[in-house]
């Protein structure tokens, strides 16, 4: 459904958010570890999130990446994967059909019409803190 640098990106920023409630900046290495990301592959798609303003970054010997508070409360799980899929997700055929349309529709387009609003709304409505409240380590992970 998502891109994989757009499924490492939402695994990463939870995992920033989640050490960033918890008072503590994340190492690009922390990161690649607690989603199971190629290091280099999880700096490029950290780059792109922190050019974007979805997270912030410090250099130095007690840099990493993190979150403001504030931005936990108000960034969605739709910016995240608007930074890094763009609308794709919502407006391309399930079926990769280029020219599948209301007017022209594939056999699964109106099926799709429905689960992609479903998708939006969800994702529209959940915001980071959200899911570091809802976080118990025990039960969730962050790794495939």
């Amino acid at each position: 459904m998502f891109s994989r640098s757009c499924e490492y990106g939402l695994r990463a920023v939870i995992f920033i958010a989640q050490q960033s409630h918890l008072g503590h900046k994340a190492s690009l290495t922390s990161i690649s570890q607690a989603v199971d990301s190629p290091p280099s592959y999880t700096a490029k798609i950290l780059q792109q999130l922190a050019k974007n303003n979805v997270i912030d970054s410090s250099k130095g010997p007690k840099g990493g990446f993190f979150m403001t508070q504030e931005a936990m409360k108000t960034l969605t799980l739709e910016a995240v994967v608007t930074v890094l899929d763009g609308d794709s997700i919502y407006t391309n055929c399930g079926l990769g059909l280029k020219q599948c349309n209301d007017k022209k529709p594939c056999p699964l387009h109106f099926k799709f019409v429905a689960i992609k609003g479903e998708l939006k709304a969800m994702l529209q409505n959940t915001t980071l803190i959200m899911l570091v409240n809802d976080m118990n380590l025990d039960n969730f992970h962050l790794k495939r």
